[in-house]
């Protein structure tokens, strides 16, 4: 669920003072059982080292188990990009880039490329690395890395299962990666909830010196915003959340925890959404502008899908190599697509090319074939995934952690591809591919347990209005989740935008004026509803 956002450009943007402060109702207090949690802990002593070039970094150890705080400690990560003008300076602004799994220093590090000129100058910038993830404490569930490349081989073989043979194979490796997080990794699995990264930020707030935290959550991190603000309403400066989950459907309940988590999230209704919009919106401009329109281009799609799911294309390069492109394949990198909001662009092209390599007779009108050779090196250069370097990679043991200690799940893994098969008749194409995602997640499976997870309520009133960013084509965590959450959080503004790809911010200057204007000027008064428009838009009539 993370953002794809730091590849796109953004101006400096020179926001102007804000007119006077709006009077704000009392905010609801932190419960006393939870500050004495976190103000038990002593408050530590941040000592900054410079570290990739640009930046300084520290390292702190804080409670393991916030009710046992003289207990056990975890090693926890920060990355700060100072402020330019400290002389001026307004605080910390802590930043979060989802995942969950993602590096937040990894995010902080790039502030200079993504924020504005304003920000750079008032705030420390600050990401911290959440429990398990990056260079915090990290979770490992296996020896070395050749025993998870063995445990985790069905896992890594496909986006996700679809025959009943790799079914198996999948809800297998689930249960053994589930076991090993549980038993190898229990203390940390133990206590990598998005509650315990809430108290963290929170403890980590008093360290830099705030007396109000100042946070920008993407995705995944905006569920860590509402936990904080719902923990600590009453310590809230400034929160802004872009690419909204919602927190019910995260957490899930008794009722609902038979369903998948980003089923019940509705991420898989929304990528649909999003693919019928575009294949509607090819057809319309046709094949001069959209090579891969047709009289009834989700039709298309549907044969190209159904002809993969019937048999993979093999795909064999010059030097022997072959690749099989599956039906599996094809889902997950549309899904890929959708995140980018000019991703359309090689859609449209992946799918063209696809439908002639299956069907060489089926070329869109007024289309000529494709140099087939170069075709094939493509596609079998995409399957060559991004390196992870040297050493253990646990990003899917990170993910998993945090999912799996958040949220209510199924009791048997056994009973996923039921589950999944539901949620692609409800969402097609799409339903399957989110489903299968938390497989590891099911009680009997991952039995590690945080005993205090925050689960609710989520409607407390904040010191400061919190800012939702929702989008209208977001195909991971749709527009409706943010519309919910602004009606849940009292006196909360909604940045509603209809704009494509995974989250708003960088879509337009109405967005990242908004939000830029607000984590400065956060009790400055605003309308409840801002409505943009996303610079790009698929097959908009050209102006000018």
């Amino acid at each position: 669920m993370t953002a794809a956002l730091l590849t796109l450009a953004l101006p400096c943007l020179a926001l102007t003072p804000a007119p006077a402060t709006a009077p704000t109702p009392a905010a609801d207090r932190t419960t006393p059982a939870e500050a004495r949690r976190v103000d038990q802990v002593p408050t530590p002593a941040l000592h900054w080292t410079t570290c990739r070039q640009t930046a300084e970094c520290a390292t702190v150890q804080l409670p393991l188990d916030y009710d046992d705080p003289q207990g056990a400690s975890v090693e926890v990560a920060l990355l700060r990009i100072a402020a330019k003008d400290p002389g001026h300076r307004l605080g910390t602004l802590f930043v979060n880039p989802g995942g969950p799994g993602d590096s937040a220093q990894d995010l902080a590090v790039q502030a200079p490329q993504f924020l504005s000129e304003d920000l750079l100058e008032r705030f420390d910038v600050v990401g911290v690395d959440p429990r398990g993830v990056g260079g915090s404490r990290q979770i490992r569930c296996f020896a070395d890395p050749q025993e998870q490349s063995r445990a985790l081989a069905p896992l890594t073989a496909t986006p996700f299962p679809v025959t009943a043979d790799e079914q198996r194979a999948w809800t297998d490796a689930a249960r053994t990666l589930g076991g090993a997080c549980s038993t190898t990794a229990g203390p940390i699995a133990s206590a990598m909830s998005t509650t315990d990264d809430a108290r963290d930020l929170d403890v980590l707030r008093r360290a830099v010196g705030d007396t109000r935290l100042s946070f920008l959550g993407l995705s995944y991190g905006s569920y860590l915003g509402q936990v904080y603000a719902n923990l600590f309403p009453d310590r809230v400066r400034a929160l802004a959340i872009d690419g909204v989950v919602d927190p019910q459907a995260w957490v899930g309940t008794p009722t609902t925890a038979s369903r998948p988590v980003f089923e019940r999230m509705g991420s898989a209704a929304a990528s649909y959404r999003a693919l019928h919009e575009l294949l509607t919106r090819c057809q319309q401009v046709g094949p001069q502008r959209c090579s891969f329109a047709d009289t009834d281009t989700q039709a298309r799609f549907d044969r190209l899908a159904d002809r993969l799911r019937t048999r993979p294309l093999r795909l064999v390069a010059a030097d022997g190599t072959v690749s099989d492109y599956t039906y599996a394949r094809l889902i997950a990198d549309t899904g890929q697509r959708l995140r980018d909001p000019e991703g359309y662009r090689d859609l449209f092209a992946d799918l063209t090319d696809l439908a002639q390599l299956t069907a060489p007779g089926e070329a869109a009108p007024d289309t000529t074939g494709p140099d087939t050779a170069a075709v094939v090196r493509r596609f079998l250069l995409r399957r060559v995934e991004e390196p992870s370097g040297p050493g253990y990679d646990n990003r899917l043991e990170a993910v998993s952690g945090v999912v799996c200690a958040d949220g209510l799940h199924a009791a048997d893994a056994a009973s996923w591809p039921a589950a999944a098969d539901a949620a692609d008749r409800r969402s097609p194409y799409f339903g399957a591919l989110w489903a299968w995602s938390t497989v590891q997640c099911a009680q009997d499976t991952w039995t590690a347990r945080d005993g205090d997870v925050y689960r609710g309520p989520f409607n407390r009133r904040t010191a400061a209005p919190v800012l939702v960013v929702g989008s209208t084509w977001d195909p991971a965590t749709s527009y409706d989740s943010a519309v919910k959450v602004a009606r849940l959080l009292p006196d909360s503004r909604l940045v509603a935008s209809d704009n494509w790809g995974h989250g708003a911010l960088l879509t337009s200057g109405c967005v990242t004026d908004a939000m830029y204007g607000y984590l400065l000027h956060p009790l400055a008064p605003a309308p409840a509803t801002t409505r943009c428009r996303g610079d790009v838009q698929p097959f908009a009539p050209a102006t000018g």
